[in-house]
């Protein structure tokens, strides 16, 4: 899989992915991550990207050309399946999005800054808008780099153990259950006795009880639909 990363800010992105999982990935040639300096792709003596809005108002907008050029000539080199606009105002990012974007072989994600990015680059570019939450950042990297690392750990061989991520929360629509490790008993405190049975049935049965009932506690709003 191939994640083009467009920003201002490459170096904050490029330490989140050169460790652990991702860092894996792009190693064993899993997945192709690249970061495209915006600023490349201004015409501006002064590298600029960005100016005032039109109408007037606060803060600045990502201008129209340094976005356009830098899609159009990504997309002269490939195809992308989506391209993809980090904004508070998008689609809430879940897991099943996540596994969506991870059957896709080539994706663009814009990250914005600023006030955001010129209407016409979302209209006429733009395929899928993204928002990780209800809050608004400094600018779309960590987003950017939050989108990557949930779609990468899904592709086949980045885990060591590709079981692990089809136990993880939300893959079902529920919250994971709880773990334990050793030591059995840490001062007073005990592992469950059905953890210790090695009756495999039986502890999950008991994993799936506790993702319910963890579900119902910490969100219900996930059960909406599932029983």
């Amino acid at each position: 899989m191939r994640i083009d990363i467009i920003t201002v800010l490459p170096e904050l992105i490029e330490s989140t992915i050169s460790h652990s999982i991702v860092k894996r990935a792009r190693e064993k040639g899993i997945a192709t991550i690249e970061l495209i300096q915006l600023r490349e792709y201004t015409s501006d003596k002064h590298r600029s990207v960005d100016d005032y809005a039109f109408g007037g108002g606060a803060g600045m907008v990502m201008t129209i050309e340094p976005l356009y050029n830098a899609i159009t000539s990504l997309k002269r080199e490939r195809d992308y399946d989506e391209i993809i606009y980090v904004t508070p105002d998008g689609k809430p990012f879940s897991q099943k999005t996540a596994n969506s974007l991870s059957l896709l072989d080539s994706i663009i994600i814009v990250a914005g800054h600023y006030k955001g990015i010129d209407q016409r680059v979302r209209d006429h570019l733009i395929t899928m808008e993204i928002s990780v939450g209800d809050y608004v950042l400094s600018g779309g990297e960590l987003p950017a780099a939050v989108i990557t690392d949930a779609v990468i750990r899904l592709l086949p061989g980045a885990l060591g153990d590709e079981q692990s991520a089809l136990s993880d929360s939300f893959q079902d629509g529920l919250l994971a259950p709880p773990v334990y490790s050793r030591p059995a008993e840490f001062k007073g405190w005990k592992v469950p006795d059905i953890l210790l049975s090695g009756n495999t049935p039986e502890i999950e049965k008991w994993r799936h009880e506790e993702s319910v009932e963890r579900t119902r506690k910490l969100r219900p709003d996930l059960l909406e639909g599932y029983e």
